[in-house]
């Protein structure tokens, strides 16, 4: 472990592989047949399980068994703001992630309490995540961009039993809530320099230093509760769907066949730790294929991106939209510098991918990005371009095997009916049942049962499914613009906004109007060497219709020097329609305070 815990390597670590074939097979070829012979069953059997067929562990998976089989094999290698490089093997993670376990059980924590964490990407955040998952405790992970108002709704909701944190974190955060938290008896602080005690919390580092490195995981059920996500919440109360052990299933499956992640790959996954992609792809998934994880604790920097994909001998990397378009916005120029001849798969997730970057991808980065849709209730990847298939910009590609993925309609009665014609717009429905599927939303099950209709579970989400089972998204059923008898799906007008070579980003909502019921405004954000001007808003929206037609294209235009997203990156349309409307914005401590 870092920051001085007394816990040796074990021998010289395996070095991550630094040549790659010049052509390596991906885990699937041909996805029909794949597809056809796949079972869920099949893909549990690709795991271990605990021993003496004591259960499913998602720590045991991730952790435990690699090292036993390759104990000095590179697990993490966390690259600090500072430039320090540490490497963690499996052996150095089973022994921390351990420790954090009898930590716990000293503590007194039982199954299925919870366990928050409110850190940045650095070590402790494995350690915690996966040694609370040994102990059969609940692990639930809170951005470190959080306010108090966004921290105190999701500790509140999940009654945290302990909360894993830093100095500052808590000072600035945490420390004026506590009164309000009676669930909350623990409180693990990391040290980052700025005072040596605090009443009423513990020093992580001295509790875990005098932990045993031993721990033995009691049985485990697949179905025993294992972690606790939050939606963003920037609307109502925040939703913490609950999921299971069972979920490494599918996390461990969709590592290898929607990233495509084979053995000695060296993996990058960006995602903020506080969302359900910087755990599910960020810890589980590559660990449990016994690939080596870059972590960055620093946050976006174009060069500094470029050079670690270079200097690290990145293979495969899972990052989103948004970063993508920051560098596009720094430039064809800089990318020149560095090489990256190591990189052989990109993947993108979180909000839709603009066709324009997939294109950019393979013309700058020399490969084209592969975009994957999910949601937090899905815990994990449904959808995928994957890397054996031909790429259809702007889709979300086809459903993982074992996905059962419909468009459904209300017909005129108000009953639900599949839709079989190809490209006809509807909501996206999910049959049931799948490993990853959240199992409720925390003391809300009212609102989780509203979630399905029989056996499908209805996503929100409205997209379209073409005649080769390609899926194409539209947009949240609350986003689509109704415009003169039209339903208009904002992805489609803001995709053609961002091919201009003026738009660096663009966000488009539905404004009332007497007339055509609603109006299409844009909010767009310029590149740099751009300048927001009338001659430049005529233009773009000349554009716009000389590509969607008129009823489609944006009729007004705002320039604004930055669009709010969250911070896993999703462009928040919702906060921009309540400004222009002059409505409540509700909680936005959720959001960044800027955007790219």
């Amino acid at each position: 472990m870092l920051r001085a815990l007394n816990m040796p390597m074990r021998g010289r670590i395996q070095k991550p592989q630094e040549e790659l074939e010049s052509k390596i097979t991906p885990n699937f070829v041909e996805y029909d047949s794949f597809r056809t012979m796949f079972s869920w069953d099949s893909a549990r059997r690709d795991l271990e399980g605990l021993p003496g067929g004591k259960g499913l562990n998602i720590a045991h998976e991730c952790v435990d068994r690699h090292a036993r089989r390759a104990p000095n094999q590179l697990a993490i290698r966390w690259l600090s703001k500072k430039g320090e490089c540490h490497d963690l093997s499996y052996a150095d993670l089973r022994d921390a992630t351990n420790r954090f376990a009898n930590v716990l059980q000293r503590l007194g924590v039982k199954k299925g309490e919870r366990v928050f964490s409110l850190l940045g990407r650095c070590p402790e955040l494995y350690f915690t995540a996966l040694g609370t998952m040994k102990n059969r405790n609940v692990f639930c992970p809170l951005s470190s961009s959080f306010g108090p108002e966004s921290l105190h709704a999701r500790l509140q909701i999940g009654e945290a039993k302990v909360l894993v944190t830093t100095e500052s974190q808590y000072l600035k955060k945490v420390a004026p809530l506590l009164g309000t938290l009676p669930a909350l008896k623990h409180i693990l602080l990391i040290k980052d320099g700025i005072r040596r005690d605090i009443a009423g919390t513990q020093d992580y580092l001295a509790l875990m230093s005098a932990a045993n490195p031993h721990f033995v995981i009691e049985p485990t059920f697949p179905q025993d509760p294992a972690l606790l996500h939050f939606t963003s919440g920037t609307t109502g109360r925040p939703k913490g769907a609950i999921h299971a052990h069972e979920a490494i299933v599918a996390d461990h499956f969709t590592g290898k066949t929607a990233l495509d992640l084979h053995p000695g790959d060296v993996f990058w996954c960006t995602a903020d730790p506080g969302w359900v992609t910087g755990t599910s792809y960020g810890i589980l998934s590559p660990l449990s294929n016994g690939v080596t994880s870059i972590v960055d604790e620093a946050d976006f920097n174009a060069e500094r991106w470029y050079q670690i994909l270079q200097e690290q001998k990145v293979n495969v990397w899972y990052t989103a939209p948004k970063a993508i378009r920051m560098l596009m916005q720094a430039g064809k120029e800089l990318r020149a510098s560095y090489d990256l001849r190591q990189l052989r798969f990109i993947a993108s997730v979180g909000e839709p991918l603009n066709p324009e970057a997939v294109y950019w991808g393979k013309e700058v980065l020399g490969l084209p990005i592969h975009e994957n849709w999910s949601q937090t209730e899905t815990g994990g990847i449904m959808m995928s371009n994957f890397r054996s298939m031909e790429i259809r910009p702007g889709s979300m590609g086809k459903s993982i095997p074992g996905i059962e993925a419909y468009i459904v309609r209300r017909d005129a009665q108000g009953q639900l009916e599949v839709v079989t014609e190809p490209n006809v717009e509807g909501e996206l429905a999910l049959k049931r049942g799948w490993p990853s599927m959240f199992r409720g939303y925390i003391n809300e099950d009212e609102r989780y049962r509203k979630c399905f209709a029989g056996e499908f579970y209805l996503t929100g989400d409205l997209a379209r499914r073409d005649s080769d089972g390609y899926f194409w998204f539209v947009g949240r059923a609350e986003d689509v613009i109704k415009s003169s008898g039209h339903l208009i799906g904002p992805f489609e007008v803001e995709s053609v906004l961002i091919e201009h070579p003026a738009v660096a980003e663009a966000a488009v909502i539905g404004k009332p109007d007497p007339i055509a019921f609603e109006i299409i405004k844009a909010f767009v954000s310029l590149k740099n060497g751009f300048a927001p001007s009338e001659n430049l808003r005529l233009e773009l929206i000349g554009f716009a219709r000389s590509r969607l037609g008129a009823v489609v294209a944006p009729k007004e235009i705002e320039f604004r020097k930055d669009l709010p997203r969250t911070r896993s990156g999703k462009l928040m349309r919702r906060l921009l329609k309540a400004e222009e409307l002059d409505l409540p914005t509700g909680d936005t401590s959720t959001l960044e305070k800027t955007a790219a």
